[in-house]
């Protein structure tokens, strides 16, 4: 007991610090940088907002304000892709919640499917859209490549009737690539959502230029590893280059590397801190690195 306790009153302070420093978007120092989905043209924002982990706290009232005040600083800052999946606990219904809070602020909504069962499709989409409590999703995207001839069947009839708008695929850690290919090739895609970072640049070799040749959006996830990453450099000093990029941390300096790549539309990074996503969210602003400043982070990195 006195150690749950303990949690609910750090989470209350992180939430009462939270509220405290979010900071109007009007009053930051530059636009939140863009890019189109290629199949409409409509543009988002190149930071959006992950839930895996971060988001499934249950119904601990603490852990579900803190999660709020999140939402709230990443609308404030500029951001719209909020991604989530039946897969992640109780992720869905702690964005309703915050949804329902604080409002919808310009949201992109992602979710997934998730089941072996492509007759279980339909109940779990409206289980989900109810969970988030939106009038229906942006994105669907079939989660993990599971049962996806028959779920994406689903999502493009569900696109032609008008109830989303865009349907995609996903992996993770560098899994199914081949795959992930194949239905690139074939498929009427509008998102891939794939592991991209620094260090696991797989995705590099025929996923971004495919996605680039098809004109298909890249999301992409796990872009610091589930924090493993950061933790393993940001002992480290930043570069000195940092400074030509505006960077003032490794997260920075990670998203930026991301979101420079041509191919990516969103990376979507998860948190528990609002300080962590109004960081986050600031790396998509001007100025974002050339190809030559990219390969000399890949460089630093490799190094370290």
């Amino acid at each position: 007991m006195p150690d749950a306790m303990n949690r609910r009153a750090l989470l209350r302070s992180f939430a009462a610090a939270g509220a405290a420093a979010i900071v109007p978007a009007a009053a930051q120092t530059s636009a939140v940088l863009t890019r189109p989905i290629p199949s409409s043209g409509e543009a988002i924002p190149l930071v959006g907002l992950g839930s895996w982990i971060t988001f499934n706290v249950g119904n601990d009232p603490p852990a579900r304000a803190s999660c709020a005040e999140v939402m709230r600083a990443f609308f404030a800052a500029g951001g719209r892709m909020i991604d989530s999946s039946p897969m992640y606990g109780s992720s869905q219904p702690v964005i309703g919640y915050g949804l329902k809070k604080f409002g919808a602020h310009g949201l992109f909504s992602a979710e997934k499917v998730w089941t072996s069962s492509a007759s279980r499709g339909p109940a779990q989409i409206e289980a989900s859209r109810k969970f988030w409590g939106v009038p229906k999703f942006d994105l669907l995207q079939v989660h993990n490549l599971l049962a996806w001839e028959e779920h994406l069947r689903m999502l493009f009839a569900m696109k032609a009737a008008g109830q989303v708008r865009y349907v995609g695929i996903t992996t993770s850690e560098g899994r199914r690539h081949s795959d992930v290919e194949k239905i690139m090739a074939s498929q009427p895609l509008d998102f891939v959502q794939v592991s991209y970072n620094v260090l696991d640049r797989e995705a590099e070799n025929r996923i971004l230029p495919l996605a680039r040749e098809r004109g298909i959006a890249v999301i992409v996830n796990r872009p610091f590893r589930e924090g493993d990453l950061v933790r393993t450099i940001m002992r480290k000093p930043l570069p000195s280059f940092a400074a030509e990029i505006g960077a003032t941390s490794w997260a920075q300096l990670i998203l930026k590397f991301i979101i420079s790549h041509p191919a990516v539309t969103c990376a979507i990074p998860a948190t528990t801190r609002v300080d962590h996503v109004q960081e986050n969210v600031a790396a998509a602003r001007d100025p974002l690195p050339d190809t030559a400043w990219r390969a000399k982070l890949v460089a630093h990195v490799a190094k370290i």
